[in-house]
């Protein structure tokens, strides 16, 4: 038994390793606010958030095939969520049977096996019962062979079958076992036999009197003898030893189709959740159309950034762009102009598309990456063992060594911990010898010399960017096509933050400060 409503042909792997940049990725682009939002304040929907993001699909097939799954469960967000808390409550009833399963004596094993079956059963059924129900209401290929193999699985004869052999395990007459003499004359061949079906009153005394006898021997144990009786113990062991172990192994293979079931489950229990944030803050949310490798494709309207959106009470602004057939993208204009927002934006749509959920922007379309890879400025740290641009050429090393044709790059301010001229020379190389590679890669930078150079170069698979400003000084957060300039406008932020300073100064002393 599979769920299989995260992947098409295998289950989801929560022990799968994560990418070795996952942590420059949940930094750079903030993505545990995401997480954060998805999780609603449970740890176990964070986790699966967390490791089905940073492990995006790569073929539009797998995307397509788990986006259908999500509109269904956007759909019929209460049922989605009555079939989860079903796999929830397994669990919490497994743990007032299961510890017998994990010792060494099967008499406990098959106790606590036939207890956790017996539960397991019902849970069953009314899993089956629920496909019943609702199987018509759920459109995605998933779904739909998720109950179809419950409906054709767990027929009521079945169930009924399953019942009956578990009543049979508990042997409330006796286990009736039956042995060999091997060699030393010690006991060999123990097997479990089925017991005698229980006769009525009649048919007993009719067989009592008429039928012939077979010779048998008994004995009895006396009530003190504790060594007789864990003799007899040890005999019983035997016979059921095999029937033990069969059984907690059938039990735990039904656990461990729950625990799926709960695992994957959860992760469109997070989206959910995530969805219902945007789209009562009034953000956009659409499906995107995922493209396979081939011709870079991006393009998309009213993107926004979902983790910015998240963190304050006002809507955020979003970019409409069109980067198709475009290896290049810099981004320029002036500061706190929205650049890096626009750059997260990106990152975190594509992986959001590539793990099948919705994007937060009108339309979206884009082709897909098999890695992707930040490369941000950082603030100084104390634990550096080297200088800001040692670290930052390190980690641009590392990242050149698990680069290829299918990555996405986004730097941002990169290499600006040196001058402006070596910096240039550096990212100009850099970037150059990426798109001869074929890598798709975002630049947001303030150095003119490199984005004016790249400008100048009139490359057809380039495409520039610039965050707009308004006459007064205003940013608008929106970027637009447009050449490098070569300021930044710092001015602007001098006079925000000095002129404002000196207007409350007098204010201050007037209060006697």
């Amino acid at each position: 038994m599979n769920a299989l409503l995260m992947h098409k042909d295998r289950d989801f792997d929560m022990q799968a390793p994560l990418p070795w940049n996952e942590s420059d990725l949940r930094q750079d682009l903030e993505l545990d606010v995401l997480f954060d939002a998805m999780a609603s304040g449970d740890p176990f929907l964070r986790e699966t958030a967390l490791h089905a993001m940073l492990s995006p699909e790569v073929s539009p097939e797998a995307i397509l095939y788990r986006r259908a799954i999500l509109k269904d469960c956007l759909a019929n967000p209460q049922l989605v969520k009555q079939l989860y808390d079903l796999s929830v409550e397994v669990f919490q009833k497994e743990k007032k049977h299961y510890f017998g399963i994990f010792t060494r004596y099967p008499s406990a094993i098959l106790g606590s096996a036939v207890d956790v079956m017996t539960m397991l059963v019902e849970m069953l059924a009314r899993l089956r019962c629920f496909a019943d129900r609702h199987a018509e209401k759920f459109t995605s290929e998933g779904f739909s062979s998720l109950f179809s193999m419950l409906r054709g699985e767990l027929a009521d004869d079945y169930l009924d079958s399953i019942r009956e052999h578990l009543r049979t395990l508990k042997f409330r007459t006796g286990v009736l076992v039956s042995a060999s003499l091997g060699e030393g004359d010690k006991g060999a061949d123990y097997t479990l036999r089925k017991p005698k079906r229980r006769e009525n009153i009649f048919t007993w005394l009719y067989t009592w009197l008429f039928s012939e006898r077979s010779q048998a021997f008994s004995f009895y144990i006396a009530e003190r003898d504790e060594s007789g009786a864990k003799a007899v113990a040890e005999l019983r062991d035997r016979g059921i030893s095999l029937a033990a172990n069969a059984l907690a192994q059938s039990a735990q293979h039904v656990i461990g189709f729950f625990r799926t079931l709960r695992l994957e489950l959860s992760f469109y229990i997070g989206c959910m959740n995530l969805y219902d944030r945007l789209v009562r803050k009034g953000e956009p949310v659409c499906f995107p159309e995922p493209l396979p490798f081939g011709a870079p494709r991006l393009l998309f309207k009213g993107l926004v950034d979902a983790s910015l959106s998240l963190r304050m009470d006002e809507r955020a602004v979003g970019n409409d762009v069109d980067a198709d057939d475009k290896r290049l993208v810099v981004i320029t204009g002036a500061n706190q102009g929205g650049k890096t927002t626009f750059l997260r934006s990106v990152g975190a749509a594509q992986l959001m598309m590539q793990c099948g959920m919705f994007v937060p922007a009108r339309s979206f379309r884009a082709s897909v990456c098999e890695t992707f890879f930040t490369h941000w400025r950082r603030e100084e740290d104390s634990t550096m063992k080297s200088g800001k641009f040692d670290e930052e050429l390190s980690r641009m090393s590392r990242i050149a060594d698990s680069l290829s044709s299918r990555s996405l790059m986004l730097f941002n301010e990169s290499f600006a911990a040196t001058n402006e001229r070596e910096g240039s020379e550096i990212a100009r190389q850099i970037v150059t010898a990426l798109m001869a590679k074929g890598v798709r890669a975002l630049f947001v930078t303030h150095m003119y010399d490199f984005a004016g150079g790249m400008f100048e170069r009139r490359l057809e698979s380039a495409l520039f960017l610039r965050a707009e400003r308004r006459e007064d000084g205003k940013r608008t957060y929106r970027l637009s096509e447009g050449e490098p300039l070569k300021t930044s406008f710092g001015e602007d932020l001098y006079k925000r933050i000095f002129e404002t300073a000196d207007k409350k100064a007098p204010e201050a002393n007037a209060e006697g400060v």
